[in-house]
């Protein structure tokens, strides 16, 4: 029986590659793509989730989520990366939906209607997730789990010295959902990262024949581009697509029990994640954490998804 998901995602040329995994992976039954502010602005997170499913055109339709602002005044794009559009610059046209239901209410419509049977997975910033907790009280006890791409072990960010991107876009957001008491997976910046994939991972992309194929190779060539412009990188890393494969190949990673917290207030230090790694003290742990990956077959498992 396919697995249930929501997938709450911020387009983001990495997300994409993990929405063309998801969207024909056998083992998944996708119940709705809701879009949340971070790699791009609001309304542009919303047309992207658009565009890509329009691009891909899947065999089957997931419901649909609009985002919305978050209220992070210390909120900032990654369009740098991504692109003006978010999407390599590729200038896809998308047709325009009328009715549109925010991201946060379809996440409570689909949890209410099959509780215990929907995991979420989170990657971009956990603004959806939080403000569906704060709208539904019985939702996050009725949520399977969430599995989310963010955070850093080892302190060290992407976006500031010390917090990961997807935290720091919304830091207060991030800590609600982290003390939720629902069983979490996280995927931290440390793992993901790992995963270096070289300029030839175009090549090993679908033909142009195939919906991914003609969708990816017009946007996977900009991030190679961004990296080595902004980065002065070589090889890019595909955060999302490592956090999907969690869901889809978990004996790829070794997951251990940690007591996490996200720091709201710090002038060098908001939206960094807190591990407790005292050995003389013994907190309640609040989420499991991948400490390891096998990243030679998390590289190829992400080609083969891309092929399925």
């Amino acid at each position: 029986m396919a697995r249930r998901i929501i997938l709450d995602c911020d387009p983001g040329i990495d997300d994409s590659v993990a929405l063309s995994m998801a969207l024909f992976h056998r083992s998944l039954d996708i119940v709705a793509i809701t879009a949340v502010e971070g790699n791009v602005p609001a309304e542009m997170a919303t047309r992207n989730v658009q565009t890509v499913i329009e691009q891909l055109d899947p065999p089957r339709l997931p419901r649909f989520g609009a985002a919305t602002p978050n209220d992070n005044s210390d909120y900032r794009d990654a369009c740098f990366i991504h692109g003006r559009d978010g999407l390599g610059e590729a200038g896809f046209v998308t047709a325009d939906h009328h009715q549109r239901h925010l991201s946060e209410k379809i996440i409570c419509d689909e949890v209410r209607a099959a509780p215990g049977e929907i995991s979420i997975v989170c990657l971009g910033p956990l603004t959806n997730v939080a403000r569906a907790m704060q709208r539904e009280p019985q939702f996050i006890e009725n949520v399977a789990e969430i599995i989310m791409m963010g955070g850093s072990f080892n302190g060290i960010g992407n976006i500031t010295q010390t917090a990961e991107f997807n935290i720091y876009c919304d830091p207060e957001s991030a800590r609600e959902v982290f003390q939720a008491p629902v069983k979490k997976i996280l995927i931290p910046l440390d793992i993901t990262s790992q995963v270096q994939f070289a300029l030839n991972f175009i090549d090993m992309l679908p033909d142009e024949t195939n919906s991914v194929g003609a969708f990816l190779r017009q946007v996977v060539p900009y991030l190679f581009r961004s990296y080595h412009q902004q980065l002065g990188l070589e090889s890019v890393q595909i955060h999302d697509a490592i956090a999907l494969l969690q869901l889809l190949e978990p004996e790829l990673f070794e997951l251990e029990a940690w007591a996490v917290d996200v720091e709201v207030k710090g002038e060098l230090t908001r939206g960094m994640t807190v591990f407790e790694k005292r050995r003389s003290r013994n907190p309640a742990h609040n989420l499991e954490v991948a400490r390891v990956v096998d990243v030679s077959a998390a590289r190829q498992a992400v080609i083969k998804c891309l092929h399925s």
